[in-house]
């Protein structure tokens, strides 16, 4: 066996050595990977009126043009995760990557609404190949004592990535490089997805799952159809005037769910490869985490897309001015985030991500109260303490999370774990914008004045941020079933059994 061959089938052990540099490009490029896919999802928003008005653009194919990758993206996701652990981690992220590249190119050069939406699908499609890899591949490749640092990026990253894609759809739209309108939001991709495809191959070490596992084909059917069931209508409900069949449709998801359960426990007795481990769950700090993460996407799901409406729309700022002035969240969100994984929860362990809730409440009721004191006349620079403040509790959040639900994940399940990890992330999205039809439209009056639009949509965003803040609060209730000390230090521990055993189950 080559040398070449060891490290394809030990990352391990590659990880453990500190003479190898290769994984610190191997995370540079998923990590940029991560940030592409996550600025893709917001950077749409932000030019829908320019798609509108240049490719002639339904109402109804607007709304597919951002519910067809959510869809896409949160039905594959589960699916793509467990294609990881079986075929491998850097075979499916590079063609997750080729793929989003080619569908980006697809998108920006589409001839059509019905087109550019066909591409968007097959846009999220293919980021639900390549996004579980990342985590994966982190989770495979890095030892356990310099995961809390890589975490720390990736929570970096996260931050950044949120407000950035609203920021740089803005300038890329309103410069129309080339004439092209909106086209360079998609485009953008190209030159960035080239390259990451060129140096994933050089750069990262495969990895998969040390026994043999095969695709759960009926497990992807029915977390695909419990997906479409729970999305679909959150997605569609306002528009369609909530029917009947909406609600009926997500009550039948929990009974495909439930199905899925009792499906996964009969295969995991027949073959032993089921689609989503459910023995994850058996895990405290995953179960945990997992919960948590869920409710945080509620959160978020809501705040952004209320505060681009209410800059956009109620306070009547153009979409440059409403991205230049997230800046200082996305700052505090990247500096809180390193600053917590490798300085302050060695120290302090889950104290700092109830912390974090607790901050990210604070600046919530902040921007209630800078908002309703100021009006239609607030600026930008108003804004900024509660952005930060906000900023600054959820980077306490997102970087330590990821670390506690996967800490002790056993590697041969990262793919799964990573799979459901953003699943639920999505889940939660996608329940927080639901809920905006109800926290913050179901405010909105309708045949408002000119005159009445600004104060309504004022006082739209204050109650639906009431909202955010007591989620918040009950996070910092969920997060005491978080292990109290750092994760770390425990899987510092087993991570040493698990070195050990896996000379056998490569050999």
């Amino acid at each position: 066996m080559t040398s070449t061959e060891t490290t394809l089938n030990s990352p391990a052990d590659v990880a453990d050595s500190p003479a190898d540099r290769r994984r610190w490009f191997a995370l540079a490029i998923v990590m940029t990977a991560a940030f592409m896919d996550l600025v893709d999802v917001t950077i749409v928003n932000i030019a829908i009126p320019s798609i509108q008005q240049d490719a002639g653009a339904s109402f109804s194919q607007i709304q597919w043009i951002t519910a067809g990758y959510a869809l896409a993206f949160a039905a594959g996701l589960i699916t793509g995760g467990r294609l990881g652990d079986i075929h491998g981690r850097k075979r499916l992220f590079l063609l997750g990557i080729g793929g989003f590249t080619i569908a980006s190119a697809l998108c920006g050069f589409a001839a059509n609404p019905e087109m550019l939406v066909a591409s968007r699908i097959l846009q999220g499609g293919m980021a639900a190949m390549m996004v579980p890899q990342v985590l994966s591949i982190v989770h495979a490749t890095f030892p356990a004592h310099e995961r809390g640092k890589v975490f720390g990026l990736f929570g970096a990253i996260v931050g950044l990535g949120a407000v950035s894609g609203p920021l740089l759809g803005a300038l890329l739209t309103e410069w129309n490089l080339f004439g092209l309108e909106w086209r360079p939001i998609f485009l953008i991709n190209l030159p960035v997805g080239v390259a990451a495809l060129i140096l994933g191959r050089r750069f990262i070490s495969e990895s998969k799952a040390p026994q043999a596992l095969k695709l759960d084909l009926v497990g992807v059917a029915l977390v695909t159809l419990g997906m479409l069931m729970l999305i679909y209508p959150l997605t569609r409900g306002r528009e369609l005037g909530w029917p009947l069949w909406g609600y009926v449709s997500m009550a039948g998801a929990l009974a495909v769910f439930a199905a899925l359960v009792a499906y996964e426990k009969r295969k995991t007795r027949i073959d032993g490869s089921p689609l989503v481990e459910l023995s994850l769950f058996k895990v405290k700090s995953f179960a945990a985490g997992i919960a948590v993460q869920t409710v945080f996407g509620v959160a978020l799901g809501i705040f952004f897309l209320v505060w681009t409406l209410y800059m956009q729309k109620g306070l009547g700022w153009s979409p440059l001015r409403a991205g230049l002035t997230g800046v200082p969240f996305s700052i505090a969100v990247s500096a809180a985030a390193g600053m917590s994984v490798q300085l302050l929860v060695p120290r302090f362990g889950r104290k700092v991500l109830q912390a974090g809730a607790l901050i990210m409440a604070v600046g919530v009721l902040l921007y209630i109260w800078e908002s309703d004191r100021y009006g239609m006349s607030i600026a930008s620079w108003q804004m900024a303490l509660p952005l930060v403040v906000m900023g600054a509790g959820m980077g306490f959040i997102v970087a330590p999370l990821t670390d506690a639900v996967l800490s002790e994940v056993p590697r041969e399940h990262s793919g799964s774990a990573s799979g459901l990890i953003n699943t639920v992330q999505q889940m939660g999205n996608a329940l927080g914008l639901g809920l905006v039809s109800v926290l913050f439209f179901g405010e909105i009056g309708d045949r408002l004045t000119p005159a009445q639009v600004g104060p309504a949509f004022v006082n739209a965003f204050q109650y639906a941020l009431g909202w955010v803040a007591a989620v918040m609060a009950v996070i910092f209730l969920l997060m005491f079933a978080l292990p109290k000390k750092q994760a770390q230090h425990v899987e510092g521990a087993s991570e040493v059994v698990e070195v050990e055993k896996e000379p056998a189950l490569v050999g």
